[in-house]
């Protein structure tokens, strides 16, 4: 079932049905990972991304995307405060409608139960669906800091997700990691897919392999769209 949410990003989208899979909770927001078309099918963006081996981990830190939840799209919000009040229900704000007090994931994407938000609390992450370690490995090592800093806070790669789930994740990929709740697994993956192509990251043979295996299952499954430019505003830096 869609569940439409709003927020406050830049990209324009549409909103598309699943077939076989749960729609990603979204309040029709742009950028939203999960919804809108163009692109073609997720299971064939799959087939096309490029395959190599892992670059090594060397040299990577958060630091290289940029301070944590940069305003890179303009609007006064920090990055997180966008996300949850794009996936979060039940939205109360502190200090005018930027700052998120408390809200309800109803029901979380990744385990599927109700988790309770409040500021101050470690009961909700914000998720890379695409984790930053992940993208350093696979591409994000040789860009410039700007298309990393676009990257770390584009609407089209972050989820409010139950805070236990994420930290069960970590930095794995497809092949490692996929969420409890099996009937958003084709929504995930599909998510990941259209992060990968946009951003031009490729996937090793074992998380091609693993993102075909689930996608298989829902050959209808849609690729999202949308989500913010992949350059950065200069005035962001990275060290």
């Amino acid at each position: 079932m869609t569940r439409l949410r709003g927020g406050a990003v830049i990209a324009v989208v549409m909103i598309f049905a699943v077939t076989g899979c749960k729609d990603l909770q979204d309040k029709g927001s742009p950028g939203a990972p999960g919804t809108g078309g163009g692109g073609g099918a997720a299971l064939t963006a799959a087939d096309a991304l490029t395959v190599k081996g892992r670059a090594p981990k060397t040299g990577y830190s958060r630091e290289k995307f940029g301070s944590a939840w940069a305003d890179t799209d303009s609007n006064s919000c920090d990055t997180r405060d966008d996300i949850l009040k794009r996936d979060l229900k039940e939205v109360k704000f502190t200090d005018g409608d930027c700052k998120v007090s408390s809200g309800v994931l109803d029901p979380d994407p990744y385990s599927g139960k109700d988790v309770t938000y409040k500021r101050g609390r470690s009961l909700v992450d914000i998720d890379h669906l695409v984790a930053l370690s992940d993208a350093w490995q696979t591409g994000a090592k040789y860009w410039d800091a700007s298309k990393r800093i676009a990257l770390a806070n584009d609407p089209l790669n972050l989820l409010a997700v139950d805070a236990s789930a994420n930290r069960g994740k970590g930095d794995g990929d497809t092949a490692t990691w996929l969420p409890p709740d099996k009937a958003y697994r084709c929504t995930y993956v599909a998510a990941q897919v259209a992060v990968k192509k946009k951003y031009g990251l490729w996937v090793t043979a074992a998380e091609k392999t693993a993102m075909k295996k689930v996608l298989a299952t829902c050959p209808g499954q849609k690729l999202p769209a949308g989500g913010n430019p992949t350059k950065a505003p200069s005035r962001f830096k990275a060290h």
